[in-house]
């Protein structure tokens, strides 16, 4: 059942997305209608011409906080804490300042990572700082000062160790003001090869502030996808149905499964049950107990004392589709041939679909089902297919309120749209008519009363109640005065009794009368009193409040359907990580690191089929995934929406898109709101073209991962915005600060560093670690800030990176080379530690390593960031220079092997073990 405090009018984000008209090119007339304050092209809302007052009593809640305003936009308005206009559902956000200027201002240097004339300081950004001394570039010998052995490190400040840069200055006294997030120098106007307004209409329009939406949680509340934590052992995971069935077949027994136990725990966790409760198997229950009695339908799904008519709902539509439901409940399983008391299912779960595998002992009173049961006391497919339901989201009490669409997912794998249908948009009925002709699954509800739960309404209705939508269609009618087509809706309620819809077109009302006979055979009508009913389109749209559509993926088509009339989606599904620091850049509010968010590209080539204005559906949904917390709290979920934002041909040719890009452009499209529910899910017609995707939270550096799905009519190419993984050109700025090259073998340079190699080295003529962490730890010591020095392990990297016969030692030869790319990362650390604090912001680091000559996408980017950043996103200077060790050493590692240059490398487990484990 639905609570009002679970389900609150509005707080969802699904539906109809926000489409910036003015982005695409169109004027103000096209887009606006005053009388209307909606738009007159379209069903979509123009984000740059809102005209209405905020509406009252909306219960949004409006993120408000100092950091998220646009660097950019000093002094820009905050939105009102009710940003709806009262006379349409577009919102109604304060005018900001274009930031497109209206002069043409210089170029931006192409090989500026962060878009500016002047992006970085020097080569030698801090006070006193001289890349190399004019004197003789290697120290004398000068003994080490804590004794033996004894290094020839100079015994005034100045001198570095040969062939690298010199050490940081003294910081200043006076700090820079620090930020909550970098802050790299940023252009004031755009690059010179930007578009023009007139080529790329997004260029100079006005981005508006991006707005959140808390849905308020409470201990009685709990989202479906939202899996209480359990600290049970999971000890059948490994386990598949089919050898745990012939284990106890063979062994003569009956399943008992320990990651679901019968007892108090699985059925409740915020409280005990208020009587005696008894797990009993279906053979204690009825003598003949059946999986199915004459097959299945919507009839056999009984709602028991468990309040989830919305899970109930989408089961009843479940069993309209063969291939669907046997997917989900597997039919190789029955209470005759192999029973062993085990049974399993299938849901869909983050793009994956899993086996939950549980046994058969159900909860009863008085030797009753209490929960979901069929009409048949002997039929009991239902009753386990929401015990396994349970199992996956940890009880029978986290199924208590949700949504049917939820449910429908992870029936189905597919994705889902709600629409409030007192602001649903005027196609509604087409676009219900195009879902189930693409065998969409669909369920609605009328809003909660506050007082009581599942309230009768005169008309017959149950308010907060979920009902199942079973049929959309056109159905002719013939009345004396006219003839024609009536939009009509069937519908179901769960509980499967006489609980039903007394108005026009009930069951037996005289309207029946004006349907031809034939016409009644088609549709199966009948008026027996199973919660089954028709009611026109327009009293639905009375006297109902929410529809809930799950479009399938194509994969849920059978090949008769699909070589058949019946449509499909097109789909294309991409998972993704945000990580602190490197990829949670935030909502568009946080100009800087927004842009370090993932980026997805889509190409949408040709309109839907009848389309008239030559536009494309797309429905963009993203979910997160995997978030937990306490049991009897559910998830706290992360706010999370998306941008969409056009790109031209020459648009495609950067990966990802930087900076100037997202402060020049305005969105196309955005989801409705960020919002802190599992999925937001948001449906838009585009014209044709190329449009970039940006997911992201509201709120940077806020972790979590995530799924995104784009449906659309007709195909639709989808691919990840990343960089290429591989070398690149070393950053021209860092030049200055590198030594010069040596020439010859009597380089005064090379004669300086062979006299330091000698007196570290010995007898043996090489370094191992120990003795290269010595000499690393007092030439940067002034780097090494408020450490002990280079870790061994980094230290060890460093060794193995260039100790090609795996000695553990390094000869002279590798000795310099090692020392050339310690200044060369050296320098570029110190062109992006822009604070001069000794550390790098996370943020920056991909640029960082692109100087270097590295080019990595967001997976390494990530991944590196997990292994090396800090709690505070920062990346001192030794974890950097391993970050750049551990990308060097394994592009070679590739490299070596990729012999044909076929981006293919072939290694055995043990040359891969030995290779890795030493590096």
């Amino acid at each position: 059942m639905y609570g009002i405090d679970n389900y609150p009018k509005n707080y969802h984000a699904s539906g109809i997305g926000l489409v910036n008209l003015a982005a695409l090119g169109y004027n103000k007339n096209e887009v606006s209608d005053d009388t209307q304050g909606k738009p007159k092209s379209g069903l979509y809302p123009s984000l740059p011409y809102p005209t209405s007052e905020s509406v009252g009593g909306m219960p949004y809640v409006v993120k408000q906080t100092a950091q998220a305003q646009n660097a950019s936009y000093q002094g820009m308005p905050q939105p009102s804490a009710t940003p709806y206009p009262s006379s349409g559902m577009y919102p109604n956000l304060p005018a900001m300042p274009l930031p497109y200027p209206s002069t043409p201002m210089a170029p931006i240097s192409s090989a500026s990572p962060y878009p500016s004339a002047t992006p970085y300081p020097s080569a030698t950004p801090y006070p006193s700082a001289t890349p190399y001394p004019s004197a003789m570039p290697y120290p004398s010998a000068t003994p080490y000062p804590s004794g033996p052995p004894s290094l020839p490190y100079p015994t005034t400040g100045g001198m570095g160790m040969p062939g690298m840069p010199m050490p940081y200055a003294p910081l200043p006294t006076s700090p820079a003001p620090q930020s909550i997030y970098p802050s790299m120098p940023t252009p004031s106007a755009p690059p010179a090869n930007e578009p023009t307004p007139e080529e790329e209409p997004s260029v100079g329009v006005q981005e508006l502030q991006f707005t959140s939406v808390k849905v308020p949680e409470n201990q009685n509340m709990f989202w479906m996808g939202r899996k209480a934590s359990t600290t049970r052992q999971q000890s059948t995971q490994n386990l598949d149905f089919s050898t745990l069935r012939e284990s106890c077949v063979s062994n003569n027994t009956l399943f008992e499964d320990p990651d679901f136990p019968a007892n108090n725990d699985s059925l409740m966790f915020s409280r005990r049950p208020d009587r005696y409760i008894e797990w009993l198997r279906p053979g204690e229950i009825v003598d003949d107990p059946q999986f199915f009695v004459e097959g299945y339908s919507r009839f056999d799904v009984q709602q028991g004392e468990l309040g989830d008519c919305w899970l109930l709902a989408a089961a009843a539509n479940l069993t309209q589709d063969s291939k669907l439901f046997f997917r989900v409940i597997p039919p190789d399983q029955d209470f005759q041939e192999n029973y062993a008391g085990i049974f399993h299912f299938k849901f869909w779960q983050y793009g994956k679909w899993v086996e939950v595998v549980i046994d058969d002992r159900l909860p009863t009173y008085n030797g009753e089902l209490i929960y979901m049961h069929s009409t048949e006391k002997n039929e009991f497919w239902s009753a386990l297919l929401e015990k396994a339901y349970a199992k996956l989201h940890g009880s029978y009490e986290a199924l208590k309120g949700g949504t049917t669409c939820e449910a429908m997912e992870d029936f189905t794998g597919g994705v889902t749209e709600w629409y409030d249908i007192k602001d649903a948009p005027p196609n509604l009925f087409s676009i219900m008519t195009k879902a189930a002709e693409r065998g969409s699954m669909m369920g609605c509800s009328l809003e909660p009363d506050p007082h009581v739960l599942e309230a009768e309404t005169r008309e017959g209705l149950i308010r907060g109640h979920a009902y199942s939508i079973t049929k959309v269609c056109l159905m002719d009618i013939s009345t004396p005065n006219r003839q024609g087509k009536l939009p009509m809706i069937r519908m179901r309620n769960p509980w499967g009794n006489d609980a039903e819809w007394n108005g026009p077109w009930s069951d037996g009302s005289p309207e029946w009368r004006f349907i031809p006979e034939h016409q009644k055979e088609q549709i199966g009508l009948n008026f027996d009193r199973d919660g089954e009913f028709w009611m026109s389109f327009q009293d639905f749209l009375n006297h109902f409040d929410r529809v809930e559509i799950c479009n399938l993926s194509p994969d849920s088509l059978t090949e008769d359907q699909e070589q058949s009339s019946r449509r499909k989606w097109e789909m294309s599904m991409f998972e993704g990580e945000w990580t602190s620091g490197v990829t949670a850049g935030g909502c568009r509010n946080f100009l800087e690191t927004f842009w370090h968010n993932p980026q997805y590209v889509i190409t949408l080539e040709d309109p839907d089929e009848e389309d008239d204005d030559g536009k494309c559906t797309v429905i963009v949904a993203l979910m997160q995934k995997n978030r937990r917390s306490k049991r009897n709290v559910g998830i706290d979920c992360l706010t999370i929406g998306f941008a969409i934002y056009h790109l031209t041909e020459r648009d495609l040719e950067q990966k990802p898109q930087g900076l100037h890009f997202f402060k020049y452009r305005a969105s196309v499209a955005r989801s409705p709101h960020f919002i802190n529910t599992r999925e937001v899910c948001a449906r838009f017609k585009l014209p044709p073209g190329h449009y970039l995707i940006v997911p992201s939270t509201f709120d940077p550096n806020e972790e979590g991962e995530f799924i995104i799905r784009v449906f659309s009519e007709t195909m639709n190419n989808m691919e990840e915005n990343d960089d290429e993984v591989g070398f690149g050109e070393t950053d021209d700025r860092i030049a200055p600060a590198l030594p010069p090259p040596i020439k010859d073998e009597d380089d005064p340079q090379r004669i300086a560093l062979k006299r330091l190699f000698d007196s570290v080295a010995g007898s043996d003529e090489e370094v191992d670690w120990q003795e290269l962490k010595r000499i690393l730890d007092h030439s940067m010591r002034d780097v090494m800030v408020g450490t002990d020095g280079f870790s061994k392990d980094a230290v060890r990297s460093m060794v193995a990176m260039l100790d090609k016969d795996r000695s553990g030692r390094l000869g002279f030869d590798e000795f310099e080379a090692l020392l050339t790319d310690i200044a060369k990362w050296r320098a570029v650390f110190k062109l992006y530690d822009v604070r001069r604090s000794g550390s790098i912001d996370g943020f920056h680091l991909r640029g960082a390593l692109n100087s270097a000559g590295y080019h990595l996408n967001n997976r390494l980017l990530n991944a590196l960031a997990h292994r090396y950043g800090s709690h505070d996103g920062k990346v001192p200077f030794d974890d950097f220079l391993m970050c750049a060790i551990k990308v060097k050493t394994f592009i070679e590692m590739f490299r070596e092997r990729d012999t044909d240059n076929s981006d293919t490398a072939f290694f055995n487990l043990d040359d891969w073990l030995e290779r890795t484990i030493y590096s």
